[in-house]
């Protein structure tokens, strides 16, 4: 079978000379160009050796040893671009990785959907409202989400407000993440009173409570946040859809220290499933660059397919480089999941399999509001276990959109969000987000996944006798 046409010699603007899907059409190429080109002598918003890191990370999930959690909103907001937003987001994301990093018994690389998730790809270019038909809305990083024709054009003006948005936010999250927020002990204490406010909180208090006794333990030792660094700092890392090339060219920059290239407009940048077409400009990008890569693997992914791309994508096998995002919807999981797992062993292929329990599980509500139901996100988390176990390979994560408000945008969850709910709370602008008791309910319970897995790891390991 031929391979995909690919140009035959990267460089950050190939990509331009192949197909492409989900763009704008801006209406002044030339102040587009001009925006680009001020992009381009911008300092980078990540470093080349923060993507290696990530990189090595990930490279010990393709392995078996750590899970990766994946997360943050839909799409970012120029209007919801606040201090305490951001906080709120870190705070949950922080609990969740503490439940499932003890669950798991292994590291747990977190990786934030953040400063750079703004362009949206959209199922149709157009949308209508009481019979007034305008081009879609494509994220904040292109045009506006009011429902005005004046809103929707396209306009090069807000790369440039993207980009010190995504610098700013990475700034406050530098500043959480090495300044003492991150203290293992305070992360455990928001965990305890999510417990003990939960209506299911009595179903999550023995893992929370063993936790505690870990602590109180280290305290015994003298192993404290104050005598111990790692204890009160963390890494975090950042990653988006690279759907918009024209900024992520302009972002991409030669490393002086390897002489390969990477975007550094985050350390993770994936491939959407509407634009993972092998002989179009999404993957011949992606390619190029040296960050991890993230591929969103839906029902209409076979394992040809998927082979052809993991071929471009990571030629020379590189453990930690490609990330497979799987999201098919909560009963289609064993239908298209198990195969590919066989075709990527069968072919020694290194790879991090992560779940995208949102994307394929997004329903109209009667309200009208678009929403996901918890009960089916959950069925696809667990699903993803399950197979992982039956094929003998490792679920090495998860990714959901979240936030650290108290929104009501997905139905059901402890709190039973009806979708007469929906209308208190409904935030986002594109597609529902858990909120942070949803977020936090999620990891109590894929974590109880985890502890099967090492459990079953554990048993499975040959002992040794001694006479």
């Amino acid at each position: 079978m031929a391979g995909p046409k690919v140009s035959e010699k990267w460089s950050p603007a190939s990509w331009r000379q192949l197909p492409i899907v989900q763009v704008p059409e801006y209406p002044d190429p030339q102040a587009l160009a001009d925006v680009e080109a001020k992009l381009a002598t911008f300092p980078p918003l990540v470093f080349a050796g923060e993507a290696r890191d990530l990189k090595r990370q990930l490279a010990d999930i393709a392995n078996g040893q750590g899970f990766l959690l994946q997360g943050g909103d839909c799409a970012e907001s120029f209007l919801e671009h606040r201090a305490d937003n951001i906080r709120d987001f870190f705070r949950v994301f922080l609990q969740m990785a503490v439940v499932l990093t003890y669950a798991g018994g292994q590291p747990v690389v977190k990786v934030g959907r953040i400063a750079g998730q703004f362009a949206k790809p959209r199922s149709s270019p157009t949308e209508k409202k009481d019979g007034e038909e305008l081009p879609s809305y494509r994220g904040d990083i292109i045009n506006g989400a009011e429902f005005t024709r004046q809103a929707r054009v396209p306009d090069p003006q807000r790369q440039i407000e993207a980009y010190r948005q995504s610098a700013a936010t990475l700034n406050l999250i530098r500043a959480f993440a090495n300044g003492g927020y991150a203290d293992l002990e305070r992360v455990h204490q928001w965990n305890m009173g999510f417990v003990k406010d939960s209506p299911q909180g009595h179903r999550y208090e023995e893992l929370a409570s063993r936790i505690e006794e870990t602590l109180s333990f280290m305290r015994a030792c003298g192993i404290t946040s104050q005598n111990t660094p790692q204890l009160r700092t963390t890494s975090f890392y950042t990653s988006h859809e690279a759907l918009l090339l024209g900024y992520e060219q302009a972002l991409t920059r030669k490393d002086s220290t390897s002489g390969d290239w990477y975007a550094t407009s985050g350390h993770m940048i994936w491939i959407g499933d509407r634009t993972r077409q092998p002989d179009h400009a999404h993957v011949e990008y992606a390619r190029g660059i040296k960050n991890p890569i993230g591929l969103k693997c839906g029902p209409s992914l076979d394992p040809d397919g998927l082979m052809r791309l993991i071929d471009l994508l990571n030629p020379t096998n590189e453990a930690g480089r490609l990330t497979l995002i799987c999201r098919f919807g909560h009963d289609k999981v064993e239908a298209h999941l198990p195969k590919l797992i066989r075709a990527v062993k069968k072919a020694g292929k290194s790879v991090v399999w992560s779940c995208d329990p949102m994307h394929g599980n997004t329903i109209s509500a009667v309200t009208g509001y678009k929403t996901r139901p918890f009960d089916r996100i959950l069925r696809e988390s667990l699903s993803f276990f399950e197979v992982h176990r039956a094929e003998g390979s490792h679920a090495g994560g998860i990714h959901v959109e979240m936030t650290g408000q108290n929104v009501t945008e997905c139905t059901g969850g402890a709190t039973a969000i009806s979708e007469q709910d929906l209308s208190d709370r409904y935030h986002t602008h594109c597609d529902p987000r858990l909120n942070a008791d949803q977020a936090l309910e999620l990891a109590f319970l894929v974590s109880e996944q985890l502890k099967k897995e090492r459990v079953n790891e554990a048993r499975s390991e040959p002992r040794t006798l001694i006479a």
